[in-house]
């Protein structure tokens, strides 16, 4: 079995490794610090943390505060502008997958001209080369979901158009350094610290399933799916549970190395497009409500049985042996961790939607379909919304 690995950042990963960024080469002469546009960064000390590191490393620098969840183009744009204009070289990305995925489209579209979308593949993207090379990127992670900290890819919306989409793939989006410090995570709240760490699962899960799944990435799912089944209930339960918080970052990270190695599958294409047209909708959250439908219809094609009998081992249930003793484990760590009870109504999702949202999936991120073991069909998709809806 074949596969090609390049994962060419350096991690500091540990509980106090922010105080350690000091230490390391910095990639350019002066940082435009990207957040969040909520308070979570100023008043958790994680900003003046940065910043002091910035300091010591004799490095100016601006801050750029205006990310949301799910991050949306114009944001994008706005913020490279923000980098143009004050002569910044390199990004620190100090944040959650949301500042991180809108970071490395900064980092492109600070150096290249034009609009985001002339350089996105999918929808109505125009699927350009990037002429100029990205500003270098740091992250600085706060939370444990998307392992953005270690990949090239990140996810735009396109309010406009309704598209969310991956946005990507250049080594040269690759993080230079990724801090991987658990402390600076003790303070996300529960319910968000549940659907980050689903997003991470997730990751692995539909990694660890897909038809490019090879020796490696296998080796790292299963260790990221055992992480996360042992500790997210804990971290979840006492989010200043270090240890807790520590395996499940490293999850976390895991899941988002194996995403270079293998694909995620359309479970994530499904949930970009439901997150798409309800833009209040965690992608995590999103996740778990479509979670269970959207696995036992792959135990019942037979995608493959062993995969999903090995991955409820993983998950706890030592002595499963059938395909859907995954999903009887997935539904445990779900009530486990107080989120089997999401409903898409209350994000104003309708059954007359699924079909919309099924082709939007398919047109926007067809490229995950491709990975998935069994070819699933637009008809398909909207059953399994309509399965997950209440």
């Amino acid at each position: 079995m074949s596969f090609q690995m390049y994962v060419p950042t350096r991690i500091l990963f540990g509980a106090g490794q922010l105080n350690h960024l000091h230490e390391q080469a910095m990639p350019g002469t002066k940082a435009l610090i990207i957040i969040s546009n909520g308070k979570s960064m100023i008043e958790n000390g994680a900003l003046s943390r940065t910043q002091e590191e910035l300091e010591k490393a004799g490095i100016p620098f601006i801050v750029f505060n205006k990310i949301m969840a799910n991050p949306l183009k114009s944001t994008v744009m706005e913020g490279a502008a923000c980098a143009r204009e004050n002569g910044c070289d390199f990004i620190v990305a100090l944040g959650g997958g949301s500042v991180m995925d809108a970071s490395k489209a900064i980092a492109a579209m600070a150096t290249n001209d034009g609009d985001l979308w002339d350089y996105v593949a999918g929808g109505t993207g125009k699927a350009l080369p990037l002429k100029e090379e990205p500003l270098p990127i740091i992250a600085v992670t706060t939370t444990a979901g998307t392992g953005s900290e270690v990949d090239q890819y990140g996810v735009i919306s396109n309010d406009e158009t309704k598209e969310k989409i991956g946005f990507g793939g250049y080594d040269s989006l690759f993080p230079r350094i990724a801090v991987v410090d658990p402390e600076l995570m003790t303070s996300v709240p529960p319910k968000f610290t549940a659907y980050q760490g689903f997003d991470a699962l997730f990751h692995s899960v539909e990694c660890y399933i897909a038809a490019p799944a090879n020796l490696i990435s296998d080796m790292y799912a299963l260790t990221a799916i055992e992480n996360i089944g042992a500790y997210l209930a804990r971290a979840v339960k006492d989010g200043s549970d270090i240890e807790a918080r520590e395996h499940v970052a490293f999850a976390n990270t895991l899941s988002g190395v194996v995403m270079t190695l293998s694909a995620c599958t359309s479970e994530h294409s499904m949930e970009h497009a439901m997150s798409a047209y309800h833009h209040d909708l965690p992608h995590g959250a999103g996740l778990i409500m479509i979670s269970k439908a959207y696995f036992t219809h792959f135990i019942e094609k037979h995608a493959c049985d062993d995969r999903f009998v090995r991955m409820a081992q993983a998950l706890g249930m030592k002595d499963a042996k059938e395909p859907m003793d995954f999903i009887t484990a997935l539904g445990k760590l779900q009530e486990d961790c107080q989120v089997a009870d999401l409903k898409m109504s209350d994000y104003g999702m309708e059954p007359s939607e699924f079909l919309t949202l099924a082709q939007n999936a398919r047109a926007t991120m067809g490229g995950l379909f491709m990975c998935d073991r069994v070819p699933l069909s637009d008809e398909e998709c909207a059953a399994i919304y309509e399965k997950s809806y209440r």
